[in-house]
């Protein structure tokens, strides 16, 4: 059976993948190293595709690779930062600063909140194909933090049909509700597929 690859460095990242497709997933890096990959697309499908390619080209047929590119898009800051969210406040730049970058720029427009919406999409890419899903998520952002759970942007996005933040909210819920979980409904019976095909 085909070993399943997360072409992600992301921890917080990793862990939800394992958390809701409920499966035995190996992040690169164990069996890679640690390797940078130019993302260098110019929508989030582009670049989960890069990344799970790279990823898949260098370890071989065995294998199925997954990979996400997320972000955020904020209608106030003209949907910035989209596909630069890990990079917002640089290109190495911690979750904090990238949040505390949009904080200050919500507050140099002179706004408490806006409307705004989380993307992914994820690649999985084997010896039968290339396969992308996305998963979209609405809410709004506000400009003070609240929460410490999640990663990421979490603590300062309320989804639609809530008043807490991710950084509130329960796992369960998020895990529900998430752009990230939307997508990966999408990915499973084509993860299920791949694993199934004799060789």
């Amino acid at each position: 059976m085909a070993k399943i690859v997360i072409a992600s460095g992301n921890r917080g990242k990793i862990k939800e993948f394992q958390e809701l497709l409920n499966i035995d997933i190996t992040p690169f890096y164990e069996l890679l190293g640690n390797i940078e990959i130019e993302e260098n697309g110019t929508t989030f499908a582009q670049n989960a595709l890069i990344k799970a390619k790279e990823i898949y080209n260098k370890l071989g047929k065995e294998y199925i690779v997954i990979s996400d590119d997320s972000g955020i898009s904020i209608n106030a800051l003209s949907g910035k930062p989209g596909i630069y969210s890990a990079r917002f406040a640089g290109d190495n730049a911690s979750d904090k600063e990238n949040l505390q970058k949009a904080v200050d720029e919500l507050k140099k427009l002179n706004l408490n909140s806006s409307k705004a919406h989380y993307s992914a999409a994820i690649a999985i890419v084997s010896k039968y194909g290339e396969y992308i899903v996305h998963g979209w998520m609405y809410g709004e952002v506000i400009s003070t933090p609240r929460g410490d759970k999640g990663f990421g942007y979490d603590p300062i996005f309320i989804p639609e049909g809530f008043d807490k933040t991710l950084g509130e909210l329960d796992s369960n819920i998020k895990k529900d509700i998430s752009h990230r979980s939307k997508a990966l409904r999408l990915a499973v019976p084509i993860i299920d597929m791949l694993k199934r095909i004799k060789s």
